[in-house]
């Protein structure tokens, strides 16, 4: 079993030079996600969400999450809008309550919000509410966030890289390759 943080190390360099950029971002990225991993062994749904121009992305990645050729066994990623198709309307604060509510019946072992977007979105509010959610936000630094610039012309490549290595640290953690 290897330490997590040099296996993401070795990871990023395996992707090549469209992930150099990460090399030196390790150090904020595997802390966060290793704990984040440690809610999925335990059963915890990780519920994603993005901002609009982000949808893509959302849809993307839970696709490749539980991609039907994969070789692990599928994972509790759902979207959030649609488990809840209505999710445009929340707007107070006892809406949001009674939404958390429902997933928390809907979800016995636990679950988490997985953001992906702006700051200043009204789901990034929700997300931020929530102190085990895990976040890929955008212009803003957070607690249990991974911070990234919008207005970078390198974002969906980058996105799809931290899908890439994201996807690859499951694998490892679900077969024992590393040390979370």
């Amino acid at each position: 079993m290897q330490d997590f943080i040099q296996w993401t190390l070795k990871a990023i360099r395996d992707e090549g030079p469209l992930m150099s950029w990460m090399e030196e971002r390790r150090v904020e990225w595997t802390p966060l996600l290793a704990s984040r991993l440690k809610f999925l062994l335990e059963g915890r749904a990780f519920i994603t969400i993005s901002d609009e121009e982000r949808r893509w992305f959302e849809i993307y990645l839970l696709k490749k999450m539980n991609h039907s050729k994969s070789i692990r066994p599928f994972l509790p990623f759902f979207s959030l809008r649609s488990l809840y198709p209505s999710l445009d309307e929340i707007e107070t604060n006892e809406q949001k309550q009674l939404l958390k509510d429902m997933l928390s019946l809907a979800f016995p072992n636990g679950y988490l919000f997985f953001y992906i977007g702006k700051s200043l979105d009204k789901y990034a509010n929700l997300a931020k509410s929530d102190e085990d959610s895990y976040m890929w936000l955008f212009d803003e630094q957070a607690q249990n966030s991974f911070t990234l610039s919008s207005s970078d012309e390198n974002l969906d490549i980058k996105l799809i890289s931290l899908c890439k290595i994201f996807d690859k640290s499951i694998d490892a953690a679900l077969f024992a390759k590393v040390i979370l």
